[in-house]
């Protein structure tokens, strides 16, 4: 008797905790109206106020308690996308919510890119996996214990493209990895996924399982790297190479230098520490290329207007660093001078000279130092505005025939989070056919970086990813699972509108 009263009260019990079945779930997936693919991060709204996100296959596994089997509203949203409005002008859907039934919604894409998939943190196909959805990746749902990364560098070295992020959270505690984790993944080339699917990331873990640092360097506080770089002529001789800053409160830089990755360790040693002050040295996304015989490695942050020779001694060495700028030779913030030739300002490649950015740029046509017309910068929108761009990356393209700049504007619609295309046919400049390709409302995506590996179709088709935060945007509502991440997107050159390759300026 006994017995049969604890299984009348336990078996319910039991089956409260067991999860739904896959055939429970009613199976929303959202997809882009052009091409039918699905589209992450749309976010999928009752009337009430519940709301529901796309996994990176555009799929919302719903369950709710007390809203199956009825018509269920939902308003449908997403970053540089459109849902058709009703009557009311409401956006969305009803939906005939049953158990193991499905809807599929099309929606409208705004941005000239498409977004892609997530690259960074757990439940990347979570909706997916819990209808029994394929997925592409090997760690759909978490892997290397990473909930979110700050920005990317990324360079193949031995044959492999190796990634590594910015300060990396945890599953266990607020407080995770600040001293740059990382991971490796196979060319498309040799045995990788097509980068339109998705990136199979092998992190750099330790004892734990989480992704352990790979550039304890000594000093207190976090360790950022960025100006990756891999010289050497074979993959034998190969060195990878990364300029490092320590951190202090609030986010000050009190020591730089450079780094090189041991590959049989997977850590960063410290090569060398640079004077704090000096005006020019590693940083951003750097690529190769030669020039006047001479093979430079140029640093693009976004626009790649410093350089040095690509030789390890050289790159340890920041008397061979040169800056391309109208200032004269040894300026410094505090102390600007524009050289001139006839009254027009003289563009060359000078050392131990502050580099000339957007922001330099603005601040000389301010205060009068330089004209407009003279700057390197041309950048403006559809209504004529100058779009000053913040960080991004440059490659050189084939289908364009030009050097191609994806970079994020500063305190366009969001403060970081529209993305931009430019290009050109020097890598001086002048940087002309500006395209705003993605727009993020209030919300920051920075660090947008190309990845000229994945290039398709001759560059007709580039990839490019960002990190989609609430850092910096003044949006108080992060995005579950999404919010600092990194986001992959595609944009098909075409789109652009452009015509032939090598069209005049």
């Amino acid at each position: 008797m006994r017995s049969a009263r604890w299984t009348f009260i336990v078996l319910p019990l039991l089956l409260i905790c067991v999860p739904a079945a896959a055939h429970d779930y009613f199976v929303i997936k959202v997809v882009d109206r052009a091409t039918g693919r699905g589209v992450p991060m749309v976010e999928l709204k009752t009337v009430n106020h519940i709301r529901y996100f796309t996994d990176s296959a555009g799929v919302v596994a719903f369950d709710e308690p007390g809203l199956m089997n009825q018509s269920v509203f939902f308003h449908v949203w997403s970053h540089g996308y459109e849902f058709p409005a009703d009557g009311f002008g409401y956006r969305g859907k009803r939906l005939n919510v049953q158990p193991g039934g499905m809807a599929t919604l099309e929606i409208k894409r705004l941005n000239l890119a498409q977004r892609l998939y997530r690259i960074t943190g757990a439940g990347i196909y979570r909706d997916s996996v819990l209808v029994g959805h394929p997925t592409p990746i090997k760690q759909p749902i978490l892997n290397g214990q990473v909930f979110g990364s700050d920005s990317v560098v990324n360079a193949v070295y031995k044959g492999k493209l190796h990634w590594f992020w910015g300060d990396t959270h945890r599953p266990s505690y607020p407080l995770g990895n600040f001293d740059v984790p990382g991971a490796v993944s196979r060319l498309p080339s040799d045995g990788g996924l097509d980068p339109d699917v998705g990136v199979d990331l092998d992190y750099f873990v330790d004892e734990s399982g989480f992704a352990k640092p790979t550039a304890k360097l000594p000093g207190k506080g976090p360790t950022w790297i960025n100006g990756l770089v891999t010289l050497g002529s074979s993959t034998d001789r190969e060195r990878m190479f990364a300029a490092y800053v320590k951190i202090k409160p609030p986010l000050t830089v009190y020591e730089r230098g450079l780094a090189e990755f041991d590959h049989q360790t997977h850590q960063f040693e410290k090569r060398k520490a640079f004077a704090i002050d000096a005006p020019l040295f590693p940083h951003g996304h750097p690529f190769e290329h030669e020039d006047n015989g001479v093979q430079y490695v140029y640093f693009a942050d976004p626009f790649p207007l410093v350089r040095v020779p690509a030789t390890a001694e050289a790159l340890s060495d920041l008397s061979r660093y040169e800056a391309y700028t109208c200032l004269k030779q040894g300026s410094r913030a505090d102390s600007i001078a524009v050289e001139r030739h006839n009254g027009a300002p003289v563009f060359s490649w000078k050392s131990d000279t502050i580099p000339f950015t957007p922001a330099l740029q603005n601040r000389l046509i301010r205060e009068e130092h330089l004209n407009a017309a003279d700057g390197l910068f041309r950048l403006v929108d559809e209504s004529g505005k100058p779009v000053t761009m913040h960080r991004g990356s440059v490659a050189w393209n084939e289908h364009r025939g030009r050097w191609v700049m994806i970079g994020v504007q500063y305190a366009g619609t969001s403060m970081l989070g529209e993305v931009w295309y430019a290009d050109s046919q020097q890598l001086t400049g002048p940087w002309i056919n500006a395209r705003k390709i993605v727009t993020h409302e209030t919300y920051s995506f920075y660090n947008p970086k190309q990845h000229p590996m994945f290039a398709q179709d001759d560059g007709r088709v580039i990839f490019f990813e960002g990190t989609y935060t609430t850092t910096f945007s003044g949006n108080d509502d992060p995005t579950p699972r999404y919010d600092y991440n990194q986001m992959m997107y595609k944009l098909d050159l075409a789109d652009l509108g452009f015509g032939e390759r090598n069209a005049s300026e």
